[in-house]
């Protein structure tokens, strides 16, 4: 970091938060603080609801993500251009008709207060994580790598977001979030341009993706439904499908986005445009990822890319097996750049599969240096990541980007940081002040409930910050996030399901099977986790999903024959 870069970094993100915080202050009353005065056109609400989802895990963990298992990843999302047709058609008319603030107030009209607060409660938990999660990423990464203070820079990233989000509210998160997308898009396009310029001269774009198949990284479509494979076709169409319905449809961090449209055509275009744009946006960062592999093939890299691991280990006992580690890397290096040399100028498979070999190799040195980090950090009893994905895009850019260009990188990643957790903020004072508060409190003035939905955002951002402080670590930072949202997700989406489609499920079935799918969620969670039994977590919104729908059904006939019953015994 010189001192341009950090002239970039603190002019970009100051520039940020004092736009947003002079553009959007002064709402004068709770539609305009919550809904943004459902002022905002169809580009503003796709740009919002695409920087909400596109946290700064997106702009570290899927470059490392593709960098270790190739683009398969983007699979995830195959699901969201029809999540997005069924939202525009079924959730955002039913919204706009009945002009509610949270997505769970539609719930109360459907069936009673109980279902509306225990929904709510749910959001509150997985988002309340999330967005200690969304702070955490960045300032983890950020402190290992620069060795900056962990706890300073999570109290850093959550205020300058309390700032603009308090004063403004949800009108001040849409302003500031077009503005970190553009600061977002110019700095990976720039990253892509500045990894191309960096192959050598002779490796044009054709022969680095012709490298990048070789070894396996550019595969795509995987139509097998192994269940060992996380990320297929078939998860993304139906459990991605099911994930983003309960997203973008029943997440108030995305409703809230739209519901500040003008009118339900200028939120149905945002969300299509979302819809549109997101796979070719996370295929481009995957391919980022790629780029950086290929870089790699080509320049040496760390056995581990996490410096602080690198340190611990090599201070350890376990030193001397890491530098061995380090020198048959080296060696397996030299040998690569033969045969990846002979692949470009014959294209045979032999070539090929030697080139694959290397690759495979590598991944057991660094797998056996991933041991030895775990068993130095164990004598030293320190809590060290060894598992290095999340650090391989931020590796890059510090050791091979220009100066000023570091800094604007680095802005990427904390303005994807603050848009993300301002959404959420934003959703979850939204949520407590309509669903919980107003309920409890009985009739406010519009300035008291404006004040209340200030505070209550203070609160969330204090909430969001602790969370952060006290994160643990993981195995890839984006699914982590994913799979929180997974646990609770598909039990909500069921629920309003059943609101949409079942009329005659009553309410106390409803709320019954939630309680029940939600202890049976975390329980094969958890089965899955300790490898008990096979099911990957996107499937826990397909599973939570059909089980409380099936619940409540199953229920509500049992209610009904027993009346039929008690009715012909009167």
């Amino acid at each position: 970091m010189q001192t341009l870069d950090w002239i970039v970094l603190i002019g970009t993100l100051l520039t940020i938060v004092i736009y947003g915080t002079i553009q959007t202050r002064g709402s004068k009353n709770v539609e305009d603080y919550l809904k943004g005065g459902n002022q905002s056109k169809w580009w503003t609400i796709g740009l919002s609801v695409m920087a909400t989802q596109a946290s700064a895990i997106t702009f570290l963990s899927t470059p490392g993500q593709a960098f270790n298992d190739g683009m398969g990843f983007v699979q995830f999302y195959f699901g969201l251009p029809i999540a997005m047709i069924v939202i525009c058609m079924v959730f955002i008319p039913l919204y706009h008709r009945l002009k509610v603030y949270t997505a769970y107030e539609f719930l109360e009209n459907r069936f009673d207060r109980k279902t509306r607060s225990l929904t709510a409660i749910l959001f509150l938990i997985q988002r309340g994580l999330a967005a200690g999660i969304t702070i955490f990423a960045p300032a983890i990464i950020l402190s290992a790598v620069l060795g900056w203070n962990l706890l300073l820079l999570n109290i850093i990233i959550g205020v300058l977001v309390i700032i603009y989000t308090v004063s403004g509210g949800t009108k001040a998160v849409n302003v500031t979030q077009k503005h970190q997308m553009v600061v977002i898009f110019t700095g990976m396009v720039i990253a892509f341009i500045l990894i191309l310029n960096q192959l050598p001269d002779d490796i044009t774009f054709k022969k680095a993706v012709e490298i990048a198949g070789a070894s396996g990284k550019m595969e795509v479509l995987d139509f097998s439904f192994d269940l060992n494979n996380r990320y297929t076709v078939w998860t993304g169409l139906i459990g991605g499908t099911f994930l983003m319905l309960s997203y973008f449809g029943t997440d108030q961090s995305q409703v809230q986005r739209y519901l500040s449209g003008k009118s339900v055509k200028e939120m149905q275009l945002g969300l299509m445009f979302n819809g549109l744009l997101k796979i070719p946006m996370q295929f481009f960062i995957l391919f980022v990822g790629v780029m950086v592999f290929v870089f790699y093939q080509f320049n040496q890299a760390p056995v581990n890319f996490n410096p602080t691991a690198t340190e611990i280990v090599l201070n350890s006992e376990y030193a001397e097996e890491y530098k061995a580690i380090q020198e048959e890397q080296k060696k397996l290096f030299e040998n690569k750049q033969t045969a990846i040399s002979r692949f470009l100028s014959t294209k045979n498979d032999e070539n090929k599969t030697h080139i694959a070999a290397f690759n495979e190799a590598n991944d057991v040195l660094r797998n056996k240096a991933k041991v030895l980090i775990e068993k130095a950090g164990d004598a030293q009893n320190i809590k060290v990541e060894s598992n290095d994905k999340d650090y391989v895009f931020i590796h890059f850019i510090l050791n091979n980007l220009p100066k000023g260009l570091i800094g604007l990188l680095l802005a990427v990643i904390l303005s994807a940081a603050m848009s993300s957790t301002a959404s959420e903020l934003n959703a979850l004072a939204s949520t407590t002040t309509i669903d919980l508060y107003k309920h409890k409190v009985g009739d406010k003035t519009e300035l008291q409930m404006l004040k209340a939905s200030r505070w209550f955002t203070l609160l969330w951002g204090i909430i969001a910050i602790g969370v952060a402080c006290i994160a643990n670590l993981a195995e890839n930072l984006i699914q982590l996030v994913n799979i929180i949202g997974s646990i609770f997700y598909g039990n909500v989406l069921g629920i309003f399901l059943l609101a949409f489609f079942f009329k005659y499920v009553k309410a106390n079935a409803v709320f019954t099977a939630a309680l029940i799918t939600q202890v049976i969620v975390i329980t094969l969670f958890l089965l899955n986790r300790f490898e008990i039994i096979n099911l990957p977590f996107l499937w826990l919104n397909f599973v939570g999903c059909v089980i409380v729908i099936a619940i409540a059904l199953l229920l509500q006939s049992k209610n009904e024959y027993f009346n039929k019953i008690n009715y012909k015994n009167i």
